[in-house]
């Protein structure tokens, strides 16, 4: 269970304050799968970071009840000097796990080879994400926080990562933030939608994407009227004066 209490966050910005979060009270109950829905930055993925406690909230405590695992196939953490291997031994102390186990099962999983050996620095953006999938699988969470499930690899290892991805919510939970509203119906069987700074949760996850699809033809709509128009003219004179500017520097004008 993810309990959120009072749980306030914000960003300053050019004119004014981002609202992510204003005051979300909410709890993730142990056999449930969230789908967090929302437009373009509204906030899902803030949100899902301070429920792995990556991000911490302006005001408002998150208690996790559970083992929580950081979003899926996430590699930022991994220190670029240090080898796979060190990694995932650092990795392992961190979470409690023995740390030969996890290496053997991420060596097996991941596909590696010799590379294991080598520092992250050297790695493509295939192998990393390759070796964060396998971290994320190699350790037994109650609950995966997925931000955009993405495949890497060839077909066969996209196979295995979905078939071993699924086998890990026979026991456990997700919570999910994806463009593909198929994959949330896959996956999950409730819903959030999550929109200036608002939250509306949903048992049903149908009621969820209804409500998010009600909001996106919404902002279409305000995108085609006035405001909408007033808003890309003004885009469109600050993006030529920051032209000119560059112009200007370059002795261009």
């Amino acid at each position: 269970m993810i309990e959120l209490q009072d749980v306030s966050k914000a960003y300053p910005i050019k004119g004014g304050v981002k609202t992510v979060l204003d005051g979300l009270s909410m709890t993730i109950p142990r056999n449930r799968s969230l789908a967090l829905l929302g437009r373009n930055g509204a906030g899902k993925s803030t949100l899902l970071s301070m429920i792995a406690g990556s991000i911490k909230p302006d005001r408002g405590r998150i208690l996790r009840h559970c083992r929580v695992s950081f979003p899926l196939g996430f590699a930022g953490s991994f220190h670029r000097d240090m080898t796979g291997a060190q990694n995932l031994r650092f990795v392992a102390r961190i979470y409690g796990v023995d740390a030969e186990m996890l290496t053997d099962y991420v060596s097996d999983f991941a596909e590696l080879g010799a590379y294991l050996e080598q520092p992250v620095r050297v790695y493509s953006s295939g192998m990393k994400a390759r070796l964060a999938f396998g971290v994320s699988m190699g350790i037994a969470f109650d609950t995966y926080l997925v931000d955009e499930l993405t495949a890497v690899g060839d077909k066969n290892f996209r196979l295995k990562s979905r078939q071993v991805f699924e086998r890990k919510l026979t026991h456990s939970n997700v919570v999910m933030v994806s463009h593909s509203i198929g994959q949330l119906r896959d996956y999950c069987n409730c819903g959030m939608v999550l929109e200036n700074g608002r939250v509306e949760v949903y048992d049903d996850l149908e009621e969820a994407i209804a409500r998010h699809e009600e909001n996106m033809r919404m902002s279409r709509e305000e995108d085609g009227g006035p405001r909408g128009r007033r808003r890309r003219r003004e885009a469109a004179k600050v993006k030529a004066r920051m032209k000119r500017r560059r112009g200007a520097r370059r002795g261009m004008i």
